[in-house]
């Protein structure tokens, strides 16, 4: 599993019928400048702190292991005690998860 923060969602109009029932999202790990598409289906919203899996973990948690998926957000992470940041505060959304 991996730390992503959620950037948009990405429109695909022409895919390939296994992609029918779920939202992509672009998607950037934590610490890293690579942008992904990552499959929702879990409900994120942009801004949101992710956690994810890929390879065959990222097919079942899609809910297949046909589905095609590389990366599948499997979480929203609320809260994390970061030692690595140097503000001293955690990372994680707080206030904005009572809009949901």
């Amino acid at each position: 599993m991996k730390i992503f923060r959620v950037e948009g969602t990405l429109v695909a109009t022409a895919r390939i019928g296994n992609l029918d029932r779920h939202r992509l999202l672009v998607v950037q790990e934590r610490g890293s400048g690579g942008k992904q598409v990552a499959v929702d289906p879990v409900g994120c919203k942009p801004g949101d702190w992710v956690i994810a899996v890929g390879s065959s973990a990222a097919r079942d948690a899609a809910g297949s292991k046909e589905y095609p998926s590389d990366l599948t957000i499997v979480g929203i992470i609320d809260y994390w005690d970061d030692p690595g940041r140097s503000d001293g505060h955690a990372s994680g959304a707080t206030d904005d998860k009572a809009e949901r």
